[in-house]
């Protein structure tokens, strides 16, 4: 599990497409420190498994349904991507509860300056989402806690970056029509069960 918190931006040193996947091999420093060949690391908002350990890197193996599902099959040598290790149970949570399981990719429709090194952000996100995002509800956006500010048709979630999110996180090197991972919050999926299953007969 994870906090949608940032906690490095790595830079993509190889990707291998293969017959059923791709390995994906990150150069990195911060998420290193105590990281264990096995571990969970969330990478563009999606969980995978650190293998490959070395001083600089880490390598992860991406199944069909991972490349199928978030933008990772977009990557590139060179490219950013952000990292976060997961909380334990000390951790103070300070973004919300995100498992790394991206839902879907939505599209950047555009990233606005505000003023004083705040942005505004908006992305189309598909139609089958839109049940769970609510005004003021968080979602989790290539990884990042984010809080939604507004919403409109389509749907188009829309939240505030501010000069921190901007500067270390990918937002600050993403463009309009790039895609992005979309996590929406479990807690609403689980409501939406457990209240579809007590309606049946």
């Amino acid at each position: 599990m994870f906090s949608g918190l940032v906690e490095e931006l790595g830079t993509v040193a190889s990707f291998e497409s293969r017959s059923a996947g791709a390995r994906l091999l990150v150069k990195c420093v911060t998420v290193l420190e105590d990281l264990r060949p096995g571990a969970s690391i969330a990478v563009n908002g999606v969980c995978v498994t650190a293998v490959d350990l070395a001083s600089d890197s880490f390598a992860a193996d991406l199944a069909p349904e991972t490349l199928h599902r978030s933008n990772l099959g977009d990557l590139a040598a060179g490219a950013r991507v952000n990292l976060e290790r997961p909380v334990t149970p000390a951790t103070r949570l300070s973004g919300h509860i995100v498992l790394g399981h991206v839902d879907a990719t939505g599209e950047l429709a555009a990233l606005n300056p505000l003023g004083d090194g705040n942005w505004w952000l908006t992305v189309h996100a598909p139609a089958a989402l839109d049940r769970y995002l609510v005004h003021k509800g968080s979602i989790a956006i290539d990884g990042i806690s984010l809080t939604i500010a507004a919403l409109g048709p389509g749907p188009v979630v829309a939240a505030t970056i501010i000069p921190h999110t901007y500067a270390n996180t990918t937002l600050g090197c993403s463009r309009p029509g790039a895609r992005l991972n979309l996590e929406v919050d479990i807690i609403a999926k689980h409501v939406e069960k457990l209240m579809r299953l007590s309606s049946e007969p």
